[in-house]
């Protein structure tokens, strides 16, 4: 499914609200003078409060799963908006909030 593509500085959110940022960007591919983010890569999250509630632990880092299929860099499938995340070690996904606007893939 298209999506924008995601990149270094877009906001991403776990699901309780930690913010994620990825931990090795794609500096061969730029979109508005940002790097992409490859699928390959980890994200870590900062922020996230977990559920105090049920003490289920706050999330740390999030992984994506799914991303572009028909465009790569490298060879590999980059990050975009409509692809699938989960965190560890809730298995809760990451959320893309806001990111640039311009540029779509599939």
């Amino acid at each position: 499914m298209p999506g924008f593509l995601l990149h270094q500085g877009a906001t991403v959110k776990c699901s309780h609200g930690g913010q994620a940022t990825p931990t090795a960007p794609n500096p061969r591919v730029l979109v508005g003078g940002q790097p992409t983010v490859m699928l390959s890569a980890q994200w870590s999250v900062a922020g996230c409060p977990g559920v105090t509630a049920s003490s289920i632990p706050p999330c740390a880092t999030g992984q994506w799963t799914t991303g572009t299929l028909r465009v790569t860099s490298n060879g590999q499938p980059l990050v975009v908006q409509t692809g699938q995340a989960v965190c560890a070690p809730t298995g809760t996904p990451l959320l893309p909030v806001a990111m640039q606007t311009r540029v779509s893939a599939m």
